[in-house]
């Protein structure tokens, strides 16, 4: 079985060729992101870019008034940084950890040095980027034109589409403010749910008992954005990414151990034999 923290898990990464793939593979980072970390500023310098496996990350514009509004979220379907090699280099809107969990991440000097071979991990990541820019007009369409409800369902479905899990940890002002909305908005429609027995709602905590009564109530975005991402980065099933694994990790890599307790994951030396290379994060 696949370890659930394994950089296949990242759907791009995954759908690297085996060269691109060992050649990334010594540089990537596997790190712990908590709930509100603020991983870059509105406009400041990308230094790195995240590949998250269990982490979400909303990317936000700030207002003038304080508030803010959602631009896009990335799960384990994508990555933050597009900006780096589409040009400048700087944050579009402040990136913060939507759903804690952990992500790879990855120099933004050795990401450009691959971008620059202009082999397979370019035309991937353009196609990423249309898929990216297609989800970001259709959530400008559905904040315009679709109700409360259907908009909660979309953020719930797509919620559950980036986790492992039915629960998770969000307030309902954060949901207004992704979906675009007034939380009294987001608590009538988070009842109206409640009462068909879709999620149960307390305090800060949602948790999703009927994924099918969810895409009875949505908007056709939902579907729209996720036919359109598969058909660009196409579904990454068990048995491919158990034989992925295989191939592209066969006796090449040590292992790795991290202790929960820590954010950043330490590389096991137990059986180094890496070259007596120093800092670099390897996996099992």
């Amino acid at each position: 079985m696949l370890n659930p923290l394994h950089p296949l898990k990242n759907r791009l990464l995954a759908e690297l060729a085996r060269a691109e793939f060992h050649r990334l593979t010594p540089f990537l980072e596997l790190i712990s992101l908590a709930h509100h970390d603020v991983l870059y500023q509105a406009d400041g310098k990308m230094v790195y870019a995240y590949f998250p496996v269990t982490a979400t990350i909303s990317i936000d514009y700030l207002l003038e008034d304080g508030g803010t509004s959602e631009i896009s979220r990335i799960g384990n379907e994508g990555m933050l940084g597009v900006s780096l090699f589409m040009g400048g280099g700087r944050s579009v809107g402040r990136a913060a950890v939507q759903s804690a969990g952990y992500a790879y991440r990855l120099s933004s000097a050795r990401l450009m040095e691959e971008f620059y071979r202009k082999g397979p991990l370019l035309r991937l990541l353009l196609r990423y980027t249309q898929a990216r820019l297609i989800q970001v007009s259709q959530l400008a369409a559905c904040n315009t034109h679709h109700t409360t409800k259907q908009r909660l369902c979309r953020y719930l479905l797509q919620m559950l589409d980036r986790s492992s899990s039915n629960e998770m940890v969000v307030t309902q002002e954060e949901i207004g403010a992704i979906i675009g909305v007034r939380r009294e908005g987001v608590t009538d429609a988070a009842r109206w749910l409640q009462q068909l027995g879709l999620i149960s709602w307390r305090r800060g905590h949602v948790e999703i008992h009927s994924r099918t009564g969810l895409l009875e109530h949505v908007c056709e975005c939902y579907d729209i954005v996720r036919h359109v991402t598969s058909n660009l980065l196409p579904e990454l099933t068990p048995a491919r990414a158990t034989i992925n694994s295989a191939w592209r990790t066969s006796g090449a890599l040590p292992p790795f151990h991290f202790d929960a307790d820590e954010r950043h994951v330490a590389p096991s030396h137990e059986e180094d034999d890496n070259d007596g290379r120093q800092g670099e994060l390897l996996f099992s």
